[in-house]
């Protein structure tokens, strides 16, 4: 038995000072005053935020087909360090993950080389939207988070873009359906219309208006009318621009099974970034203006903005230094997504409740995540201990990449320890060896009703 004492336990509800116990993987009760149990092992957290373990949604690990650029267990390892306890890692890999062989595959990798606890996406085609709802008809549904739709194409070019294509994927029960929000055709058009202007040479600064924010809105309007229409669970991932914010928000009053993401990226940056950072700033939607920021801010803020992803997608250093047509698009985050949005939080006057709920508790409602998530008796013990006023600036990131575009950015709000399974993984912000048994393959839910979140 642990007893974590004089921490202030944050969760989605409430900030306030107790005990928390822990009995093996799980959480045994959580009090106001300390309890005396003989033989409890006391840990004093004072001055410490005691919060459940980062879920993290939207990952790309790369792996299997472009582990020269990253695998499962070292970017694993770097979510671990920076919070985050548990990831679902998204299907645009090479064989892309949208069977249940290679979602299989993924799972015993991840078996045998994680830090965290692991879970993966399945990935939607133009032709495999029967073959996903067998999978969820006849009880497989545990293996797999959501349903990743790229309306727009990224790394791995799984665009699906045909109507009747994105109808069927609409109408599946069960399963949350994730976009990535893009229209192909106005990006085309605008990718053509920059060649035309500046040859091979296109600026970074053309980012925001080839990926435009035209693209995210019309893209997205589609996805909304859908998700209206078929009562679809949907989670619109890195939302980017204020109009698409405004949108969601109207949204959920027709359907209340829709939800809306975005990364510290689009919080912390603006297009005043690509000047400087040129292709450490290339990600896709692309980072867009200040007043984009500062609207998102306000939707997190508002709770317009359920979950924050980090969208944690390497590529080597060496990849992003090239020219913009040949720069891939993609930015390693994972590592600095919980201090981002705790330094933003405190800037703009953000509750800490807010963050308990974005980084853990909506993204377990939402994908079904069964006993993770929340600080509550039963729950397995992923918790982080932060130090709030904790100043650090950011430097040699943990990723196989060996580079972050937050390099040499200042944050307040440390993470020191890290629980996973009840096992302790890092201690005053250093990785502990002997707890790696004690991540788990995460199971998650498959809801026969979709008319709300339960």
């Amino acid at each position: 038995m642990i007893l974590l004492k004089n921490a202030v336990i944050v969760t989605g509800v409430s900030a306030s000072r107790g005990t928390l116990g822990i009995d093996g993987e799980i959480i045994t009760g959580i009090w106001d005053e300390a309890p005396t149990i003989p033989g409890a092992e006391v840990i004093d957290l004072e001055g410490m935020l005691l919060m459940a373990g980062g879920i993290d949604a939207h990952v790309h690990f790369r792996e299997p087909g472009m582990t020269w650029k990253a695998d499962i267990g070292t970017e694993s390892h770097a979510a671990v360090l920076g919070g985050i306890t548990s990831f679902i890692d998204m299907p645009n890999t090479s064989p892309a993950a949208t069977s249940m062989e290679t979602i299989d595959w993924k799972l015993n990798r991840a078996l045998e080389t994680s830090s965290a606890n692991y879970g993966f996406h399945i990935g939607a085609t133009n032709s495999n939207a029967s073959l996903i709802r067998e999978y969820i008809e006849s009880g497989m549904g545990y293996k797999f988070g959501g349903i990743k739709v790229f309306m727009g194409s990224s790394t791995g070019n799984m665009l699906v873009d045909r109507a009747e294509a994105l109808e069927d994927l609409f109408r599946i029960k069960g399963k949350t359906i994730l976009i990535h929000s893009e229209d192909e055709s106005i990006i085309k058009r605008n990718l053509a219309d920059a060649k035309a202007r500046y040859g091979t040479a296109v600026p970074f600064e053309a980012h925001p208006l080839i990926r435009s924010r035209e693209a995210c809105v019309k893209s997205t309007a589609k996805a909304l009318e859908l998700a209206i229409k078929h009562g679809t669970r949907l989670h619109i991932l890195h939302v980017s621009t204020k109009e698409e914010a405004e949108m969601i928000r109207e949204a959920k009053r027709s359907n209340p099974g829709i939800t809306a993401e975005t990364s510290a990226n689009y919080l912390w940056f603006s297009d005043k970034d690509y000047s400087l950072m040129a292709g450490k700033l290339k990600c896709n939607p692309a980072v867009k203006s200040e007043a984009d920021r500062e609207a998102l801010i306000e939707a997190f803020k508002d709770g317009t903005i359920d979950t924050i992803g980090s969208d944690h997608a390497p590529h080597l250093k060496e990849e992003k230094d090239r020219q913009y047509l040949d720069c891939p698009s993609g930015l390693p985050t994972i590592q600095q997504s919980l201090p981002a949005v705790l330094t933003i939080a405190r800037r703009h006057d953000i509750p800490l409740t807010r963050i308990a709920s974005a980084f853990s508790e909506k993204a377990a409602e939402i994908f079904g995540i069964q006993g993770r998530g929340f600080l509550k008796p039963g729950y397995y013990a992923d918790l982080i201990a932060i130090d709030p006023g904790k100043e650090f600036k950011v430097e040699n990131p943990a990723y196989k990449c060996g580079w972050s575009p937050y390099e040499g950015c200042r944050f307040q709000g440390a993470v020191e320890k890290v629980w996973i399974n009840g096992s302790l993984a890092v201690n005053d912000g250093k990785p502990v060896n002997d707890y790696f048994s004690s991540r788990k393959e995460i199971l998650f839910r498959s809801r026969s009703t979709d008319s709300t979140l339960t």
